[in-house]
């Protein structure tokens, strides 16, 4: 059994039976013809069986400090001695169950015992009617394929918070939105570590009849890759995260599970000078960032990070391992930027590293004040920041309770500027371009390239580049957020406007990041991601809250589409624009509400919201999808749909 040692949480998978050796009377475990599975059962039933005819059955104790003995699910040690396993007992979690015997050849001298303990499990009230036999089809599956980091919820509610299922579930859900008990749960969370683990989890549970969720940092924004409606599986690709640096042809090739925060800590660990263009937040998952464009510091000199890809291994529906050259251009193409968890499950990334400069510029300053002062600023900015040199990039928050306001609170923005070049170059830039931010020397700070990846990152002050390695977000919220592109400048007047909504919600608050430089010059349709050229910025609008401490949730999301809808008017329209990464389901969905609805109405309702996101590359997408996955396996309530399936969908 494999330890699950990241932290946190530390806990081995299904359940930890803490045993170093096998127990006594067991065979040579390298005489086996497949892996001994570990599993256990509560302390007051513990036995050691054995089987007869050369087969053995062990039981193991497993009791978490926080939960009751009776609580736990038997489950057991199967070992396979001869030709076939006598007796497959699958007990898991949620539930008592099922056996099944093999050749023909029986050992009454357990299976009476086995059964005594499975009648006394029924009794007991433990049993889950939520128990399927497709969860005994995935396990049996998992396990043939020696992949056995998995595990399962708990039927007893009180020992939730020691589940290992339910921290491996928590741990990467970034939107509490959609946290344990406000969504639907998965059936198992798979944690592959190889390739063909990652191949075997997809096959698995496609053949037990579950829909795929494929988790990499868990900051979708819909909660899209640990939720769903039908019966689902987690795949969670945290152990998915090694990053193998090329310093010399400028190449790293990395894990679809490794952060942001990690790959960039991989590539500065092998070379000073070389960077990647991608985003700020060092907890984002590189695979589903890249899978939907990826904007960060960088890419106003060097564009997005799924730009700067130059090949892929993609796992299909059917279990081919792809390249690009195996997968053709069509779907190569699809795959950067035509969002995550559509296409198949990306294993890794080749990446193309870039050059930065040994030291470069940053600084984070707060400018607090009336609404007309924080109006002008805005108003300047948009005239700014678009036009600054390429290796210049400053982004702008707006809000009325901005955390860089401190205790004074108050309309505040916050501008972030970044330049790849000394902070004495920066300052003389932002005196000549923006002499109203009133940036001083001091403001303006110089450090190299990681070093700014951290000081950008929003961990905690003293964090150092080895932080970037932690992947646990520790300050989650449950927020919504929407976006849009402006391609004019939006007046002065209604910027007040804007800004006295911002002040009747202080949990709200805007971050507009420039385009312009190399956005402006890589055409629409390079990749599916289409908002280049004319796009002065892209705005994102967010409400976050504590989820525990407020009880008018709906109240928060209500605001942000009023909001919305208020916004209609400033920003891009025909259509009115929007980034894939910062997912919004209000759009629209693949499912429909009307019964009996046209089929070309639906049709144009799923066009609708995909235009949105990719313009005139949806049309292109959607063939890419029908090339590469007919079936639909991969789907999410917003991923491209085949053609022959865009009039129905399961979500």
């Amino acid at each position: 059994m494999s330890s699950f040692s990241r932290e946190p949480p530390d806990c081995t998978l299904p359940h930890p039976c803490q045993l170093s050796h096998p127990p006594s009377g067991s065979p040579d475990s390298s005489r086996l013809d497949r892996p001994i599975h570990l599993y256990s059962v509560p302390r007051d039933r513990s036995t050691q069986y054995e089987a007869g005819h050369g087969r053995l059955l062990f039981v193991c104790i497993n009791s978490p400090p926080t939960s009751r003995p009776r609580s736990l699910s038997l489950l057991f040690y199967s070992v396979m001695a001869t030709r076939c396993i006598d007796i497959l007992l699958f007990l898991l979690p949620l539930s008592v169950a099922a056996l099944t015997k093999c050749s023909g050849e029986q050992s009454d001298q357990y299976d009476d015992e086995l059964s005594r303990l499975a009648s006394e499990w029924y009794s007991s009230g433990e049993r889950s009617d939520q128990f399927s036999d497709r969860l005994c089809q995935l396990t049996a599956c998992l396990t043939t394929a020696g992949v056995d980091n998995f595990t399962y919820p708990s039927a007893d509610p009180t020992e939730a918070a020691a589940s290992s299922f339910y921290q491996l579930l928590n741990f990467s859900i970034q939107n509490l939105r959609f946290a344990p008990g406000l969504a639907a749960l998965p059936a198992a969370v798979v944690l592959p570590a190889t390739q063909l683990h990652l191949r075997s989890a997809v096959l698995c549970s496609r053949e037990a009849g579950y829909s795929v969720r494929l988790r990499s940092g868990g900051h979708s924004y819909e909660g899209l890759s640990y939720s769903a409606s039908a019966p689902f599986v987690v795949v969670d690709l945290m152990r998915l995260n090694r990053v193998i640096v090329d310093s010399a042809s400028r190449t790293a090739w990395v894990e679809s599970g490794a952060t942001l925060g990690e790959t960039y800590h991989g590539i500065s660990a092998a070379s000073d000078d070389l960077a990647f263009s991608a985003g700020s937040c060092p907890t984002v998952g590189s695979g589903g960032h890249i899978a939907g464009g990826g904007f960060g510091l960088l890419s106003r000199k060097y564009g997005l990070a799924a730009d700067n890809v130059l090949d892929a291994v993609l796992i299909d529906a059917d279990g081919q391992i792809m390249n690009r050259d195996a997968m053709g251009e069509d779907v190569f193409w699809a795959i950067r930027g035509g969002g995550g968890g559509a296409w198949g499950a990306v294993y890794a990334w080749k990446l193309h590293l870039l050059p930065v400069p040994s030291r470069v510029a940053a600084f984070i300053i707060n400018r607090p004040g009336s609404t007309p002062r924080i109006a002008q600023l805005f108003h300047k900015w948009q005239l700014v920041a678009p036009n600054l040199p390429d290796e210049f990039y400053l982004s702008a928050f707006v809000g009325a309770g901005l955390p860089e306001a401190g205790k004074v609170g108050g309309m505040s923005a916050t501008f972030k500027g970044f330049y790849l070049g000394p902070a004495s170059e920066a300052l003389s830039i932002m005196t000549q371009t923006f002499p109203e931010l009133q940036l001083a020397d001091s403001d303006c700070h110089q450090m190299s390239w990681i070093e700014s990846v951290v000081f950008f990152s929003g961990l905690p002050e003293g964090s150092t580049v080895s932080d970037l390695k932690n992947r646990f977000l520790i300050d989650k919220k449950s927020f919504k957020a929407k976006s849009d592109y402006v391609r004019v400048p939006i007046p002065e007047s209604d910027l007040i406007s804007i800004l006295n909504q911002l002040l009747v919600e202080p949990k709200a608050y805007l971050i507009m990041d420039p385009y312009g430089g190399a956005m402006d010059r890589i055409p629409s349709d390079h990749l599916p991601f289409p908002h280049r050229s004319g796009n002065l910025y892209a705005i994102q609008y967010l409400i976050e809250w504590q989820a525990n401490a407020d009880e008018n949730n709906q109240n928060y999301i209500e605001w942000m589409r009023k909001f919305y809808e208020f916004m209609a008017d400033k920003v891009s329209d025909n259509p009115r624009a929007a980034y894939i990464n910062y997912v919004d389901l209000d759009l629209g969905t693949n499912g429909w509400t009307i019964e009996d609805e046209p089929a070309i109405d639906r049709m144009a309702n799923v066009k609708s919201w995909g235009e949105s996101y990719f313009l005139g590359n949806y049309e292109r997408l959607v063939r890419a999808k029908t090339k590469v996955d007919p079936d639909n396996v991969f789907h999410n309530p917003q991923s491209i749909q085949p053609s022959n399936q865009i009039n129905g969908y399961l979500a």
